[in-house]
């Protein structure tokens, strides 16, 4: 029978047919999961017609048909499509054309992911077909798909495993608000949990895993690293032990293929494995390091069961050995913190709107080339081009954002005024798009000019419409109160900037980009003018940002708020009037104003006269709290120590308050000599390459993590640092050792050198003091 369903597509694949390339979409509805087949269709390919002659002579081996089509290259060169009955046949041309340095269009794109941008589909969709009741989901078969809406609840759990080093299977964790799991391998032990079962064998537990799918066919999998490690361990022993891992839907097989580029690629059909450090990551969380320790202490204030030092894999041997019920609570609590970081930052639902904005894939990692190929694509098309092909070598590279000449010192009463989405603004404002700027080279007398000879179309153009689609979806997002939405929404405008001057684009053009990033200097420069024409002093700009200096002293009934709610109203009034006067342009720049800092202190850059860039702090004070504020400097680096986190934080709060630090300086270096901060001299860094890779100049975090390896070595124990990782060492006076090998005193001058003074050299020369007199006037005491 022909039906009607609507889903959320969790995965998609394509199969070679005798006729052609079926696609395969696995969909979850609102109360059905649905597994979708396509009708064959052929794979299609361009070349230039000028050098069809001498491509189907390359050929002729090939089953394939050859039709002009009203297409041009970017170039204006007429094309003809090659259409192949399999992947495989439309790939091996593609190369054996390359090879004869005759180029291809749009050879690397995937049939389903042709499937699916011609048709405008992005996360769900509506479709019709054949449909057949199957164990578990709904086959459609002879599928037609198209854009819909689709308010699908997605079923849940989070897998943790813990295992040998070589890899072979202790146990399997699962979570979920309904219901926990853990299977382990061993006999029965009294007063084990109800969520603990016992499994002969680890044959026993990867078959209990796959009885555990069946039953309870969760949606998706989320997990820490669960992608390149709990995955890529569960299908490789099940294959060593002769079972087939059939994790995917309809007894599937997952496979996983190694990279040479290091994180390896797993494929599975009807679910989606999310890997939490790179959700995090594309939600643009950043955190000094991704390990779960520390972002479930960062973000929930709370941690493992184990102690987290660098031998938590002869802990976990050991409770395997002689404690399994701990080692399952353990197993466990991965679980649930990755629950609780999904839930509490929304994670889900903000990949899901991303998926819903722009096509990509629920779990993919990255993706914003990706995505902006999947909602432009087929607006080339119907404008009548192809795409064009990746840049040879990467591309040239464009100016980057403005960053004005920073004017260092003290400050009281700075605003901080901001462009609310400066690049996706001038985007929408000055139409800046790549088919735009084909079709405005054209006229360049009736198009708006743009930088590095580019000129745009004012009519023909498709980016600037998807900008103001996405800024109203991200209003209506706001207004709902939806962050999850606001925030996917936010990143995807920004990230089209980025696109476009990426080299890894087919889209890019260092025009393109240069057209956003020099108007944007351009813009910053007269927003200085117009402030300073009404008497203010800007004293830093930096991409989309204008700190206003107020004077130190505010006259009697001045309000720094008011001022600055003033200044964003009059620039954009100004923009409006000068954009309509001077280019016939609708405004789309937009002022905001964002901070008042009623301290402000910019460093000068070390050891010279001159303002630093992109480092400041400032004191936000609303009268009921205060709020200190760094930007760029040690406390919120990753490689500085906690003492040094700590001092710079106490320094500048009495520096703000206009207290003398002196004695508070005295006293540290009297306290970290006497080694009362022993515990906050701890180094964090990690490793940026394997172990045996430093061979000369060794850093001192490498020659720590050699010297622990060593002595692992020596006491049997497994070596950790061979393949990167983050050490945690203490610079002694025999040199830098990792603190689980410490054994010699800290060398408490370094510290105080190397830590210390350049954060107090930074800020109190501009109150008229000196850290080394301090310093040496607290050691006479001596």
């Amino acid at each position: 029978m022909v039906n009607l369903a609507t889903g959320f597509i969790l995965s998609r694949h394509s199969h070679n047919r005798p006729t052609g390339v079926s696609n395969e979409f696995w969909l979850k509805g609102e109360n059905q999961v649905y597994r979708l087949f396509t009708s064959p269709e052929p794979v299609v390919f361009f070349v230039v017609e000028a050098q069809l002659e001498l491509a189907l002579a390359l050929l002729t081996d090939f089953s394939l048909q050859a039709t002009p089509l009203a297409l041009t290259t970017f170039d204006h060169q007429k094309v003809c499509g090659l259409y192949f009955d399999s992947s495989y046949q439309a790939h091996q041309a593609a190369r054996r054309l390359a090879a004869a340095n005759i180029d291809t269009f749009e050879a690397d794109i995937k049939a389903h992911e042709r499937y699916l941008m011609e048709r405008f589909v992005q996360g769900d969709a509506c479709f019709t077909g054949q449909f057949i009741q199957r164990e578990h989901y709904i086959e459609v078969r002879d599928a037609k798909i198209k854009p819909a809406n689709c308010e699908a609840q997605l079923k849940i759990v989070s897998l943790d495993i813990e295992c040998s080093e070589q890899g072979e299977l202790y146990s399997i964790g699962l979570y979920a608000d309904w219901g926990q799991w853990v299977y382990m391998r061993g006999a029965s032990v009294p007063n084990a949990p109800d969520y603990l079962h016992w499994c002969e064998s680890e044959h026993d537990l990867i078959s209990r895993f796959l009885a555990w799918l069946t039953e309870h066919d969760p949606d998706v999998v989320i997990g820490w690293a669960v992608i390149n490690f709990d995955f890529r361990i569960l299908v490789q022993r099940a294959e060593l032990l002769g079972i087939k891992p059939n994790y995917g839907r309809a007894n599937t097989q997952a496979k996983w293929r190694d990279r040479q580029q290091g994180n390896g690629f797993l494929q599975i059909q009807g679910r989606v494995v999310i890997d939490g450090i790179e959700a995090f990551k594309a939600a643009s969380y950043q955190f000094e390091n991704f390990s779960l320790e520390h972002v479930a202490n960062t973000l929930l204030g709370e941690g493992k069961e184990l102690d987290v030092s660098v031998d938590k894999l002869s802990q976990i041997n050991y409770q395997f050995q002689h404690d399994k019920i701990a080692l399952a609570q353990y197993n466990l609590q991965d679980c649930r913190l990755v629950w609780r970081l999904f839930e509490q930052c929304q994670l889900l639902p903000f990949l899901q709107q991303r998926s819903r904005l722009t096509g990509l894939e629920l779990g993919r990692a990255g993706g914003s080339v990706a995505a902006f190929t999947h909602l432009y694509l087929p607006k080339v098309h119907r404008a009548g081009y192809v795409a064009p092909n990746l840049p040879p070598h990467g591309g040239l590279a464009s100016p980057g954002g403005y960053v004005m000449d920073s004017q260092p010192g003290l400050y009281k009463h700075v605003l901080v005024l901001d462009y609310k989405s400066l690049y996706p603004s001038i985007i929408r404002t000055f139409k800046i798009d790549p088919v735009g700027m084909i079709e405005g080279l054209k006229q360049p007398e009736q198009a708006i000019e743009g930088f590095v000879g580019a000129y745009f179309s004012r009519d023909n153009h498709f980016l600037p419409d998807i900008i103001s689609h996405l800024w109203l979806a991200r209003d209506q997002a706001k207004a709902e109160q939806d962050s999850a939405a606001s925030q996917a929404i936010k990143i995807i405008m920004n990230s089209f900037y980025g696109v476009l001057g990426s080299g890894g684009c087919r889209f890019y053009d260092p025009r393109l980009a240069s057209s956003i990033t020099l108007r944007g200097h351009q813009i910053m420069k007269q927003t200085q003018q117009w402030i300073e024409q009404q008497g203010w002093q800007v004293i830093y700009g930096d991409t989309d940002s204008t700190f206003v200096w107020l004077g130190n002293e505010l006259k009697v009934g001045q309000d720094p708020d008011k001022i600055g709610k003033t200044l964003a109203t009059e620039i954009n009034q100004a923009w409006q009037q000068k954009l309509a006067k001077e280019f016939g342009l609708d405004c789309f720049l937009e002022m905001e104003y964002e901070t008042h800092y009623s301290q402000f202190f910019m460093p000068t850059i070390r050891g010279t006269e001159k303002g630093s860039k992109k480092r400041y702090a400032g004191l936000i004070d609303d009268g009921s709290t205060q709020k200190l504020v760094f930007k760029g400097l040690e406390t919120v680096r990753s490689d500085w120590t906690e003492l040094a986190r700590l001092f710079q934080t106490r320094l500048y709060e009495m520096v703000f308050a206009e207290q003398d630090p002196s004695d508070y300086i005295r006293q540290l270096v009297l306290q970290t000599r006497r080694g009362d901060f022993d515990q906050q001299l701890v180094y964090r860094k990690r490793l940026g390459q394997p172990i045996k890779a430093y061979v000369k100049n060794i850093p001192p975090h490498a020659r720590a993590a050699i010297n622990a390896d060593l002595e692992n070595e020596r006491q049997g124990k497994p070596l950790q640092y061979q393949y990167k990782g983050v050490v945690r060492y203490v610079q002694t006076l025999v040199g830098p050792q990792a603190i689980e090998y410490l054994t010699s005193t800290p060398d408490y001058d370094h510290y105080i050198e190397k830590q210390l003074q350049p954060i107090a050299d930074a800020i109190l020369p501009a109150i008229g003091l000196s850290f080394a007199a301090i310093a040496d006037d607290q050691l006479g005491l001596f």
